[in-house]
C-alpha cells in the first residue's frame, strides 16, 4: 500500500462527501491527481526519515490545494485527504515532485485522515492567492507570501470529522 496525499479544497469536498467518491465523476475512473512519496521526493531530500519524507509530500499537496482555492476563493482554507491505495493504482508524474496520478476509483471511505488549515489563516491564504502569479514569474516578496502560507499549520481531523468541516 502507497500513502498518498489528495489536495482539494472544502467547496470541493462537501460534493465529493454528496458523491462518496474521490474521483470528478463516479462514472469516470478518469487518473485523480494526487501526492505520495517518489524517487523524485527522495532524491530531493537528504533525509530518509519516513515521516519526514511524507511530510514534504503532504506539503506539496497543500500547495496544490492552494492553487485549486484560486479558482474557488469561496472557502480559502487548503484541504488534504491522506489515504493508502494499492501500489499498483499509484503512477508518477505532473508538475511536483511528489505528483502522482490513481488510476482508480477512491471510495471517501478510504480516507484516513483529512488535513485543513484553520479558520484563522484564511487571510494568509487569500494573501498568498493573490501572489501566485507574481511567484510563479520569480517575485522574491511574493514566493515569501506563498511560503507564510506553507508555515501555517494544518489541523488533522478524523473522517469521522467531515461533515463538521463542510458544514462550517
Amino acid at each position: 500500500m502507497t500513502r498518498v496525499y489528495v489536495p482539494t479544497t472544502l467547496t470541493a469536498l462537501a460534493g465529493t462527501a454528496k458523491r462518496g467518491v474521490l474521483n470528478p465523476d463516479a462514472a469516470d475512473t478518469a487518473p485523480l491527481a494526487a501526492h505520495a512519496v517518489t524517487a523524485a521526493i527522495r532524491e530531493w531530500y537528504t533525509d530518509d526519515d519516513v515521516e519526514s519524507l511524507e511530510f514534504a509530500a503532504l506539503s506539496e499537496a497543500a500547495e496544490a490545494s492552494l492553487r485549486m482555492i484560486a479558482e474557488d476563493p469561496r472557502a480559502p482554507r487548503r484541504v488534504v485527504l491522506a489515504l493508502d491505495v494499492p501500489d499498483r493504482a499509484v503512477r508518477p508524474g505532473g508538475s511536483y515532485r511528489s505528483s502522482v496520478t490513481l488510476e482508480v476509483e477512491v471510495q471517501l471511505s478510504d480516507v484516513v485522515s483529512l488535513h485543513v488549515d484553520e479558520p484563522e489563516a484564511e487571510d494568509v491564504m487569500l494573501t498568498a492567492i493573490a501572489a501566485l502569479s507574481a511567484a510563479d514569474a520569480g517575485d522574491d516578496d511574493a514566493q515569501f507570501l506563498l511560503e507564510e502560507a506553507g508555515a501555517c499549520d494544518l489541523l488533522w481531523y478524523d473522517i469521522s470529522e467531515l461533515d463538521d468541516l463542510i458544514t462550517d
